[in-house]
């Protein structure tokens, strides 16, 4: 069964740390924009069940009601699923009951909101503003209208960030109870403000263990850490995203966004004026059967159980472990094997780029 991501650029403000193909809300713009996604899914979907769909951006939230109406027609051309998990990104500033009418009458059955810190100094630096009292109002609104699978975003890194700043963060997320929270250490990407005003990275040493509090008071309020950024309550595993890591099929429709379709990698157009013109085209490459197997490694050990030796040999005709140099990895305990499965050793997690050079 194949997935679905729909980017939608526009937002009402821009964050300092964002790199995500985003613009200003202008209404006119963003209807045009939904004529010419309608045209792009009506000529590139071909008609598979739908188990896992994704609206993200920018901010979807920030559409009028007129442009959030239509863009459920256009979702309604989809063939979804019963069990299909829709997710819907969302502003905190966004949430109020005419827009969590819309989503529940959509089929939305996850929210994805943007929290990022409740910290002064962090959201200051992030161009947001909210408090912990806000959140629980929204979350608390939210849950009345019947979304129980809620995922919280936290940012880490910060300049000047503390681990008491971080745990105080920890600590006011788990007041909100969500059911999956997904977690990011700052990266200064070239075209955002941030790297523009040049601020500088915290070190890699205290990076490190900042992800150590995290995976530690996480496990400790029972989140299942399931990837190597995100955290769950049992159950509510991210679908969709456990789509991308098991290097499965989606279609990418929108702005910028990005597929995965009959062996073919690609990447939408980023130009919007190309876009509102129907002209999609952006990057596309054809995968090898190196290609194909290098993904499945490098997505499937984002998983922190890893990946199944005897799937991986059914799926491919090819055994991992003689395919790959896996032994001196499993040797130098960079690796580990357990129960049919490859992992990363969770100690190792912090430096899985390095070992993934190592084995690819």
């Amino acid at each position: 069964m194949k997935s679905v991501y729909i980017h939608i650029p526009f937002c009402k403000s821009i964050c300092s740390y964002c790199d995500f193909c985003k613009m200003f809300y202008n209404p006119k713009w963003a209807h045009e924009y939904l004529v010419a996604l309608k045209e792009e899914i009506e000529d590139q979907y071909m008609g598979e069940d739908i188990s896992s769909l994704y609206i993200g951006g920018g901010t979807p939230s920030c559409l009028s009601e007129k442009n959030l109406k239509y863009l459920f027609k256009i979702i309604s051309l989809l063939n979804r699923k019963e069990d299909c998990e829709f997710t819907f990104e969302c502003n905190l500033n966004d949430l109020n009951e005419s827009l969590l009418t819309i989503l529940k009458e959509g089929g939305v059955n996850r929210l994805s909101i943007g929290i990022e810190s409740f910290n002064d100094q962090k959201l200051l630096l992030m161009g947001r503003n909210h408090t912990i009292d806000d959140a629980k109002e929204k979350i608390a609104l939210a849950r009345s209208f019947g979304f129980h699978n809620i995922n919280i975003d936290l940012i880490y890194g910060f300049p000047k960030e503390t681990k008491k700043i971080l745990k105080q963060d920890i600590k006011q997320i788990m007041k909100l109870k969500p059911e999956h929270i997904s977690t990011y250490s700052l990266i200064l990407s070239e075209h955002t403000l941030l790297h523009v005003n040049k601020m500088e990275p915290i070190s890699e040493d205290l990076d490190a263990k900042f992800y150590q509090i995290l995976k530690k008071k996480l496990k400790r309020k029972k989140y299942h850490h399931y990837e190597v950024s995100n955290f769950s309550k049992k159950g509510y595993e991210s679908k969709h995203n456990l789509g991308y890591w098991n290097n499965l099929e989606y279609y990418g429709f929108g702005l910028s966004a990005s597929g995965y379709i009959d062996n073919i990698r690609y990447t939408n157009t980023l130009n919007l004026k190309k876009y509102l013109a129907h002209d999609y085209d952006g990057k596309k490459e054809l995968m090898t059967p190196t290609d194909v197997l290098d993904n499945e490694i490098m997505l499937g050990l984002r998983k922190v159980q890893g990946i199944n030796l005897a799937e991986f040999e059914k799926k491919y005709g090819v055994s991992l472990e003689e395919t790959y140099p896996v032994a001196p990895l499993i040797k130098k305990k960079e690796l580990m094997k357990k129960k049919g499965y490859i992992y990363i050793n969770p100690d190792k997690l912090y430096v899985m780029n390095e070992i993934l050079m190592k084995l690819i």
